[in-house]
C-alpha cells in the first residue's frame, strides 16, 4: 500500500488530490491541513471512499513548530516500518496577485517565501530527520509556470510578482534537494525530486480566467508522478508531463 502525504489538503488542488487518491483503497493518505478545527466537511466527503486509510493531520506550513510536530506524528500514524512513498508539497499562497515588481510589499514577499519555499523545504527536511521518507520517495514540489523565467518572459504584462518570485525560488529549492537528498547517508540515488506546474486551474487561488478543471490537472499530475523514474530527478514538468524550461 503506497503512502502519500499531501499538504494543503482541505481545498483547491490539495482537495482534488485527496479525492482522486481516495478512489483506491490500496492507498494510505496523510491529508495535511493548517488546523483540524477548521471546516473539513469537503475533505471528509472527498476521502469517504477510503476513509479508513485517510488520516487528517495538522501541518501548518507557515509554522515551523507545526511542521516539526507533524513530522514526529507520521510514524505513530503509519505504525511499524511503513514510510512515505509520495510527498506532495502542495500548500501555497498567492496573497497579493496585484503586486508588480515595482510595488512589492516587503512583508508580503517575506510571507510568500515563508509559506511557498521555506514550508516545503522544512517539511522535507523534518520528515527526512524522522526517517519516514522511503529510499525511493517521489517528492513533488507544486510550482507554477510563473516560476519559470523563460515562460514569464513571454507573458505581457507580467503577473503576480511576489508569487512568481516565490515559485522561482521553489524551483531552485527543487534543484538543490534533487542533489542533496541523493547523497550518502540521506535517501540515496533512487529518490526523485521534481517540481510540477498544475496549469491555470479553476480553484479559489486560480481566480477569474482559469481554464483547467481540477480533475484534469490532478489526474495528469498523478499520472506523471506515478511514472517518475530516476532519470527525471531535478526537472520541471507540467501536469501533462511536458518538461518546462527554467
Amino acid at each position: 500500500m503506497p503512502v502519500y502525504v499531501v499538504t494543503g489538503a482541505n481545498r483547491g488542488l490539495g482537495l482534488e488530490f485527496i479525492r482522486q487518491l481516495s478512489q483506491s483503497k490500496d492507498n494510505t493518505v496523510l491529508a495535511c491541513v493548517r488546523s483540524t478545527s477548521s471546516d473539513l466537511a469537503d475533505l471528509k466527503q472527498a476521502s469517504q471512499p477510503n476513509e479508513a486509510n485517510t488520516h487528517v493531520l495538522t501541518c501548518d506550513t507557515a509554522d515551523l513548530s507545526s511542521i516539526q510536530s507533524f513530522a514526529k506524528q507520521v510514524q505513530k500514524t503509519l505504525g511499524g516500518d511503513r514510510k512515505i512513498d509520495f510527498l506532495i508539497n502542495n500548500a501555497a499562497v498567492n496573497s497579493k496577485p496585484e503586486q508588480t515588481s515595482l510595488t512589492i510589499g516587503p512583508e508580503d514577499l517575506t510571507n510568500e517565501i515563508r509559506i511557498n519555499v521555506l514550508g516545503p523545504a522544512k517539511t522535507t527536511e523534518f520528515l527526512l530527520a524522522e526517517g519516514v521518507l522511503a529510499k525511493t520517495a517521489r517528492i513533488v514540489n507544486i510550482t507554477s509556470g510563473l516560476g519559470s523565467m523563460a515562460v514569464s518572459l513571454g507573458i505581457t504584462p507580467r503577473k503576480c510578482a511576489t508569487y512568481s518570485i516565490s515559485k522561482g525560488a521553489l524551483n531552485s529549492l527543487t534543484v538543490q534537494q534533487s542533489g542533496e537528498l541523493r547523497e550518502e547517508g540521506r535517501l540515496g540515488p533512487k529518490c526523485v525530486v521534481v517540481c510540477m506546474d498544475p496549469g491555470w486551474v479553476k480553484t479559489r487561488m486560480g481566480g477569474e480566467g482559469a481554464i483547467l478543471e481540477p480533475e484534469e490537472s490532478i489526474g495528469g499530475m498523478l499520472k506523471c508522478i506515478h511514472g517518475l523514474g530516476e532519470g527525471h530527478n531535478g526537472k520541471f514538468y507540467t501536469y501533462t508531463g511536458k518538461e518546462v524550461p527554467w
